[in-house]
């Protein structure tokens, strides 16, 4: 089985990101962790670089512009790994509300970081939520994102 940087971080949000802070491992204890759940050390290093990334990259505060029309125009390299679906997404979210202008950018780079070249609409969803959760004072956009991501998962099982 092929690991990549985007499988790393997900099974890191999905079995320690809730964790309580004390509860939480050091880097150190969780590279072992995941090691022994089989991961390549090198996809490890990528996805804590990818981490330490995003909480460098926090946006500044921004006003929220109500009814205003989000206007975003993808660079050729952006259109490539970013199809029409995930475009139209993105717009989405951020007119509904629960992505500003600067945390669309975030996940735009984000997602564009991904090695994965297959990257596609489920796993845009789990970079919103990955980028949203990080971001102090979002707590009500990531739960509108949690809600979506994981009703459109419960509506894939029916």
């Amino acid at each position: 089985m092929k690991e990549n940087i985007f499988d790393v971080l997900l099974y890191m949000f999905e079995n320690y990101m809730y964790d309580e802070p004390e509860e939480s491992s050091d880097r150190d204890s969780l590279q072992v962790k995941l090691l022994e759940a089989g991961f390549p050390h090198q996809e490890i290093n990528k996805a804590f670089q990818w981490m330490d990334d995003l909480a460098a990259q926090r946006p500044v505060a921004e006003p929220q512009r109500p009814h205003s029309a989000p206007l975003r125009v993808f660079s050729d390299c952006e259109r490539t790994k970013l199809d029409a679906e995930c475009q139209g997404y993105l717009l989405f979210l951020e007119d509904s509300g629960i992505l500003t202008p600067g945390n669309r950018e975030l996940v735009i780079d984000r997602f564009m970081a991904l090695e994965d070249e297959e990257a596609d609409l489920e796993t845009l969803k789990w970079v919103v939520l990955i980028v949203l959760f990080n971001q102090p004072g979002q707590e009500a956009a990531f739960a509108w994102m949690e809600n979506l991501v994981f009703d459109d998962q419960q509506q894939s099982l029916h």
